[in-house]
């Protein structure tokens, strides 16, 4: 029986190592991706930056003001969990203040009798009282008086130090409070820097676009980097296959829209000219709602693309993915996995957009779908 039972231990013990081994295994196979992808976006960066230098000063500055704006979050959650932390000290000291109140009360009432009886009471009991059992039980009760002011005592110095304890948590609090305030306030003014110089490239971008009229040409240009970018990646990773339990293809007009909003552009209208059609849809929403993937996959590019802005693009297997533009920030990194419905990004106006709004595109390949015949759910509703 001991053999047995040591036997399995064994083997458990081996089926951890081997579980931690793949596991080790697989972190390095995802770097090895990752650092795939990351040198593919350093080429496509590089050549894009050749074209236009504008174009390559505003991924930067758009950059810039993600970062911004999430340590922005940051900071706003943490006064937010600041504030309520020192809302329940001040509720907390309110309470032990009343609380000390009512044991100094008490203890003045118990003084004051004390006082009132004379030094000598308990002298005084001794000699008043000439049946023993009446004498014995007074006894008793003086000593449960006494030993109760003794109690009223220590609960009152015990309130102090915690009264004492609890304003010092307070400071604290406010202290923080106010470098958090100081620390938003320098980064508002960063952002609104950033801001100010995305405004002025894009002005010059627009100038340069409309004297050379090569919006056409820009437009043709940064669609043949999105659909080189979709069949790098489907080389990259055709060796990490996307399983679930059941197929993109399954859920076909059963899909939620990212996100709530009111559609700008549709599948197949023309773009500049005509000769340029839209590949998905461009849907209006307020900055900073959030972007949510439509189904089950993996990260496959997370970054700035010319005429994208801020990408997130998920593999859902089987050649689909699902593509979202546009974005003030991104929430997740290459490689992470998610499920439909999880936040992904936020509504934004990277890459020069005028207004913000959410570009939502599905692939097959390198053929655009028409994301209207795969998505009929609206957020948080049936239909």
């Amino acid at each position: 029986m001991c053999i047995a039972v040591l036997l399995a231990v064994a083997a458990a013990g081996q089926a951890q190592d081997a579980d931690g081994e793949l596991t080790k295994v697989k972190e390095r196979e995802l770097e090895s991706v990752r650092e795939r992808i990351s040198a593919l976006k350093e080429s496509m960066d590089a050549g894009a930056a050749e074209r236009d230098r504008l174009t390559a000063e505003l991924q930067e500055a758009e950059i810039a003001i993600s970062e911004q704006r999430i340590r922005l979050k940051e900071i706003e959650r943490q006064q937010r969990h600041a504030t309520d932390r020192k809302q329940e000290l001040d509720a907390e000291l309110a309470e032990r203040e009343a609380h000390l109140d009512e044991e100094s009360r008490a203890l003045a009432a118990q003084l004051r009798a004390a006082y009132m009886s004379g030094s000598q009471e308990k002298i005084r009991l001794l000699l008043n009282q000439r049946d023993p059992a009446m004498l014995g039980r007074l006894m008793v009760y003086y000593r449960y008086l006494n030993d109760y002011r003794a109690d009223n005592i220590e609960a009152v110095v015990a309130e102090i130090r915690r009264l004492d304890t609890l304003r010092s948590q307070i400071a604290a609090e406010e202290a923080r409070l106010g470098e958090l305030a100081q620390t938003r306030y320098a980064e508002l003014t960063k952002l609104n820097g950033s801001q100010e110089e995305r405004a002025t490239l894009l002005a010059a971008l627009r100038q340069k676009i409309r004297s050379e009229g090569e919006e056409v040409e820009l437009l043709a240009a940064q669609e043949k980097d999105l659909t080189r970018l979709i069949a790098e990646l489907t080389s990259i990773l055709s060796d990490y296959p996307i399983s679930s339990e059941e197929p993109f293809s399954a859920h076909k007009g059963k899909l939620t829209w990212p996100v709530a909003g009111t559609l700008l552009h549709d599948f197949g209208q023309p773009r500049v000219g005509g000769s340029i059609k839209w590949n998905g849809v461009v849907l209006a929403a307020p900055r900073g709602r959030e972007v949510r993937a439509v189904y089950h996959g993996r990260i496959a590019f997370a970054d700035w693309l010319a005429g994208m802005g801020l990408l997130v693009i998920v593999d859902h297997g089987d050649g689909y993915m699902s593509l979202y533009g546009y974005n003030e920030t991104i929430l997740k990194d290459t490689g992470d996995w998610v499920a439909p419905g999880d936040v992904i990004a936020t509504v934004g106006d990277s890459g020069g957009q005028s207004q913000a709004g959410l570009y939502f595109e599905l692939r097959r390949g390198k053929q655009p779908v028409n994301p209207r015949q795969w998505v009929t759910r609206r957020p948080g509703g049936k239909s």
